[in-house]
C-alpha cells in the first residue's frame, strides 16, 4: 500500500452558512491520485478543530483515507477554534452546522450518500442529527467517545454540578490553553489550582484539559499513548468551551442521556424515545481508560440502537486507548485505523 505523507495534501478551504447565519469551514482534502470511493466527512471534538485529524504522527488517519480511496472533508463547525469563538450548543451543531456540511458535500461530490467518523461532541451532535432524521444522506457513522449517553467519571460530575455554577457567575468560556494567561481572581487560582493538582506533567494545556474536560492524570489520553511532538502540540490545538455547552451537559448528565436546551426544528424532546430515525450503521468506538466520558456510555447508545436495529450495529472497545488518543495516538495508525477503514468498506 502506497502511503500519503502531509506534504502530498491538497486542501481546499470551502466556506459555507451553516444555514442561521453563522460561517462554518470545511476543508477537502486530496492527492494527485484523487479519490475512488466516495466522501467521507469528519467531525473533531469539543475545543478543537479540523487539523485535530492531522497530528504530527508519522501516519494519520486522513492519511490512511486517502491511501483508502476515500474523498476526504474535514469539518469546521461552530466550535472550531480556527473560527470566531461564540456560545452554542450542541443543539445548534445538531440542526445547523451538520446537516449543513452534509448537503454541501454532497453537492459538491455528486454522490447521493456519504460515510463520516466523528469525535467527541462531533460524535453527539451528528448523533442527535442522524437519530432526529435530520441526515438521512449519512449511511454509516464511526463514532468515537460518546455518542447519545455521557457517562462522566464522578469527579468530573462534581465540577460540572458544584463548580459550573460559580464559574458560569463570571465566565463565558472556559479557555483550555490559558493562552497568554487568564485575568481575574478566579481564572488565576483556578489555574494554579490545576497546576498543583496535575503534577503528571508540565504541559498546560494538557492539565487544563483534564480539568474542563474530564478526570484523570491525565483525561483524554494516555500519555504513553502520545510522541513527544504531538504531545506539546496539543498546546496549540485546544480552544474555549462555552459555558452554554457545560450547561447542557449538566442537564443531558441528569437526565442519562443527551437532551436538547429546548425541542426546536426538528429535535425530539428524549432522542431515545422512540427508535432513531435513520438508516445509517454506528460503529462505536471508545477507550477502555477514558477518563472524558467513560465507556459505558458507549455501551448505553449501542444498547439502544441494538433495541430497536438488532444486529446492525457494532461497538469497539480500545484496550490500552483513552479519549483522544484514539486518533491522536502514535501507534493509532497500527491499533485504531485499521478498524475504523473496515467499518468505513463493510
Amino acid at each position: 500500500m502506497r502511503a500519503t505523507a502531509r506534504f502530498r495534501h491538497h486542501d481546499e478551504v470551502h466556506f459555507i452558512d451553516a444555514g442561521d447565519g453563522v460561517a462554518i469551514t470545511l476543508i477537502r482534502v486530496r492527492t494527485d491520485t484523487g479519490p475512488t470511493k466516495g466522501p467521507v466527512l469528519l467531525l473533531h471534538g469539543v475545543a478543537m478543530r479540523a487539523e485535530s485529524f492531522r497530528p504530527p504522527v508519522a501516519r494519520t488517519l486522513v492519511d490512511a483515507l486517502l491511501d483508502d480511496g476515500w474523498d476526504v472533508w474535514m469539518l469546521n463547525w461552530r466550535g472550531s477554534t480556527d473560527l470566531d469563538p461564540r456560545p452554542w450548543t450542541l443543539d445548534d451543531v445538531a440542526l445547523h452546522d451538520v446537516p449543513s456540511a452534509v448537503r454541501y458535500v454532497l453537492a459538491q461530490t455528486g454522490a447521493s450518500s456519504l460515510r463520516a467518523v466523528a469525535h467527541c461532541q462531533g460524535s453527539t451532535a451528528l448523533s442527535m442529527a442522524a437519530v432526529s432524521g435530520l441526515v438521512p444522506e449519512v449511511d454509516v457513522i464511526v463514532s468515537n467517545g460518546v455518542s447519545l449517553h455521557p457517562v462522566m467519571p464522578t469527579f468530573a460530575r462534581v465540577k460540572l454540578h458544584a463548580l459550573r455554577p460559580l464559574v458560569q457567575r463570571t465566565q463565558s468560556y472556559v479557555d483550555v490553553p490559558w493562552r497568554d494567561g487568564p485575568e481575574g481572581a478566579l481564572p488565576r487560582v483556578t489555574r494554579n489550582a490545576v497546576r498543583l493538582w496535575h503534577a503528571e506533567c508540565g504541559n498546560a494545556s494538557c492539565n487544563m484539559a483534564s480539568f474542563a474536560l474530564g478526570s484523570g492524570h491525565p483525561a483524554l489520553w494516555r500519555h504513553a499513548n502520545l510522541d513527544a511532538a504531538t504531545h506539546d502540540w496539543v498546546a496549540t490545538e485546544f480552544g474555549r468551551v462555552p459555558m452554554s455547552f457545560y450547561a447542557q451537559l449538566a442537564a443531558s448528565d441528569r437526565a442519562g442521556q443527551i437532551v436538547p436546551i429546548r425541542a426546536k426544528g426538528g429535535l425530539p424532546v428524549t432522542f431515545t424515545a422512540t427508535a432513531p430515525r435513520t438508516q445509517a450503521r454506528f460503529a462505536l468506538f471508545t477507550g477502555a481508560d477514558n477518563r472524558a466520558f467513560l465507556p459505558e456510555s458507549q455501551r448505553k447508545t449501542h444498547a439502544y440502537l441494538e433495541r430497536h436495529q438488532p444486529g446492525r450495529h457494532s461497538l469497539t472497545v480500545l484496550r490500552g486507548y483513552g479519549h483522544a488518543d484514539v486518533f491522536l495516538g502514535a501507534r493509532a495508525h497500527i491499533d485504531v485505523y485499521p478498524r475504523v477503514l473496515a467499518e468505513l468498506n463493510a
